[in-house]
């Protein structure tokens, strides 16, 4: 389908140049990393087979990459956002849980919340006690029997 001006005809050249130029001018690189941003979700979570019909392009790698890269463009535009930050990070934070459930692994960016247990890699760290605390072994404390508190799997 090709573009024409209100007299029926296709623009030049010169004319979707200075369309573009024009978009050019008014466009920020903020609003092109929010864009790459919004898209990398949105792809994420189609690979994550999220989406209805969409689970046989179920590709956890392409996931993964996806995740990565939002991680790492957000921060750059962060602060521009301001509260409306937050809705990328939760969309980005479903898309590392979706991660996490499918591939059964820790979802990336979740490893710098953990340091490794030195006699068994990857293993996450013990929690330390803390006086008047039940053992993490006591089983389930008061939030999680009253079902207020979300536990992944559960």
């Amino acid at each position: 389908m090709s573009q024409q001006d209100p007299q029926g005809r296709a623009p030049t050249e010169e004319e979707l140049r200075a369309a573009y130029e024009a978009e050019l001018k008014r466009i920020r690189v903020d609003d092109v990393i929010v864009q790459t941003i919004v898209s990398l979700l949105n792809l994420g979570g189609r690979r994550a087979g999220l989406a209805p019909g969409t689970e046989g392009e179920r590709d956890l790698a392409q996931v993964r990459q996806a995740i990565e890269g939002a991680r790492a463009l957000l921060p750059l535009v962060a602060a521009e956002l301001g509260p409306e930050a937050g809705t990328l990070r939760d969309a980005l934070s479903q898309l590392q849980m979706a991660y996490a459930q499918l591939s059964g692994q820790q979802a990336p960016g979740a490893e710098e919340a953990q340091q490794p247990d030195a006699e068994q890699p990857g293993a996450p760290a013990p929690e330390p006690e803390r006086p008047g605390e039940p053992a993490p072994d006591a089983g389930p404390g008061p939030a999680q029997r009253s079902g207020r508190l979300w536990v992944p799997g559960q």
